[in-house]
């Protein structure tokens, strides 16, 4: 599917907010794949650890061994945790904590200064992201930069101008983690 950014069309697609996903950094966290992570098991000092989120998703726990966290908020892992525990502690209390955030990133490549992967800590456009893989080049066409988004119905293709963005003319592009961004 490949939808063309300009005024007309883009505004029907996201003109309600019900109609369009959460972007990054509006809804509660999920934890990903090299995100560190404490769990903490209060009067448990043997139970308490720091982890790192493997490729897989999982984290390894004593006594409870491997769980997936990936796509998980804290609050729900500290909940499946608790439930796992309760097998060899009386009533745990689990405390998740997001020490370090890695896992959102975006692609950034094309006509761009420094083409990369990029870390996506808060919510994110694409013009920021193109200004921390160092600007345009030359030869860049701002009105042809594409967003490529993986989604449950396969993979979507935004062609966006950035100059209608700057403008006002076309509502700012915000990224969600996985976006690649290509500019021709």
């Amino acid at each position: 599917m490949i939808l063309t950014c300009n005024s007309s069309v883009f505004s029907q697609t996201v003109r309600k907010a019900s109609d369009r996903p959460e972007s990054f950094g509006e809804s509660e966290y999920q934890m990903g794949p090299e995100d560190v992570i404490q769990v903490f098991v209060w009067k448990e000092v043997d139970l308490t650890t720091t982890a790192v989120i493997r490729p897989d998703g999982k984290i390894s726990l004593p006594l409870v061994g491997d769980i997936v966290a990936s796509k998980k908020t804290s609050n729900q892992l500290q909940k499946e945790i608790s439930e796992k525990l309760q097998a060899y502690v009386s009533m745990p209390v689990v405390n998740v904590i997001v020490k370090e955030i890695n896992s959102p990133k975006v692609s950034v490549f094309g006509e761009v200064r420094k083409p990369d992967v990029y870390k996506i800590k808060q919510r994110t456009t694409v013009l920021d992201a193109i200004a921390v893989a160092g600007g345009l080049t030359e030869f860049a066409r701002k009105n042809k930069v594409d967003v490529i988004r993986d989604t449950p119905k396969g993979a979507q293709r935004f062609t966006l101008n950035l100059d209608s963005m700057l403008k006002g003319e076309d509502p700012i592009f915000y990224l969600q983690p996985g976006d690649t961004i290509h500019v021709q």
